[in-house]
């Protein structure tokens, strides 16, 4: 039987640490095919590159895959791939990361590495992000890649529902293994920014983006929970964001 067609992106850039385990793992599963960004675009969101160039160049630096680097957004580097580098074929799955720091709760909406994998569930093809809740410069990935490899497998094998990735967080390395994984839902949690007003050498202001990360919920069934108790987290996300409960509310009372 053919392998099973990877492909692989991220937000950190082509030349991330994390990008080099995540597609060392996916060799061991299948074909792998790499399409990132040239340089960092974290905190990119969903954006797409329009009304500028888009450069794409094939890169000699991982042993066993195919790789891209593209000058455009994680979510730009999944449409290139589909259209342009994979073409007439499809891949079988589509992961992203691993990304350097956190993606959990709110979040899932600033990262680019979800970014990545949203687009390519938009597409109908089951995608995965990864991200290591872990921002010191030498971070620990090790601890992460037989869970992203099962993961992966269980993805491929078993399948993900129709228009939904998965965001997949892991605590950083500690004393004592993982605990497991729980599959849950995103904390209600948002960051609080703070802008630092500051002056350059010339005089001229500028900001600087601050802030403290505040963690609202109490339960124990979402991913802040799960990554402060040594879980893997797996939020199942979706691009529908549509808030259904509201629908009747406005058209009861709104005079519309």
């Amino acid at each position: 039987m053919s392998k099973p067609l990877i492909l692989v992106s991220n937000d950190d850039g082509i030349t991330a640490p994390g990008i080099h385990h995540l597609v060392k793992v996916m060799a061991q599963i299948g074909e792998v095919v790499v399409v990132a960004p040239d340089g960092p675009q974290s905190g990119m969101g969903h954006a797409i590159t329009i009304g500028n160039t888009l450069r794409l160049t094939e890169v000699d630096i991982f042993d066993h895959a195919s790789a891209y680097e593209c000058s455009g957004t994680p979510a730009d580097c999944v449409k290139i791939a589909k259209h342009f580098v994979l073409k007439d074929r499809h891949p079988d799955l589509v992961v992203s990361g691993i990304n350097h720091g956190s993606n959990t709760s709110i979040s899932v909406l600033y990262s680019g590495t979800m970014s990545a994998a949203i687009e390519a569930a938009l597409e109908g093809t089951p995608a995965i992000g990864f991200s290591l809740c872990d921002y010191a410069n030498d971070a620990d990935f090790s601890h992460t890649l037989e869970y992203v490899e099962k993961i992966a497998r269980q993805a491929l094998s078993k399948g993900i529902p129709k228009g939904v990735a998965l965001n997949v967080n892991f605590p950083p390395r500690q004393n004592e293994p993982l605990k497991g994984i729980k599959v849950c839902r995103q904390a209600n949690a948002k960051w609080q920014e703070e802008f630092d007003l500051r002056y350059d050498p010339h005089g001229r202001r500028y900001f600087w983006m601050a802030g403290n990360f505040v963690n609202f919920d109490k339960g124990e069934d979402n991913d802040e929970w799960a990554i402060a108790n040594n879980y893997v987290s797996i939020v199942p996300v979706k691009y529908d964001l549509t808030a259904h409960h509201a629908i009747m509310e406005l058209n009861e009372e709104w005079e519309l």
